[in-house]
């Protein structure tokens, strides 16, 4: 065995990774997940007024 054996194994890992990874990105379950976080910054509670301010020098 060479190195250019060694090499052609890491590029067919690296290319069944990535397969891997794209499977399970556009599964069911982790699109119910992507969705969830998707919307997470329009649906969380706004700070109240007096945090929007700012700080204040009460000096």
């Amino acid at each position: 065995m060479d190195l250019d054996f060694f090499r052609s194994m890491l590029t067919v890992l690296g290319l069944l990774c990535f397969i891997g990874i794209a499977v399970w990105a556009y599964s069911k379950p982790a699109k119910r997940r992507f969705d969830e976080a998707e919307k997470a910054p329009f649906t969380e509670d706004e700070a109240p007024a007096d945090d929007k301010a700012g700080p204040q020098n009460h000096g």
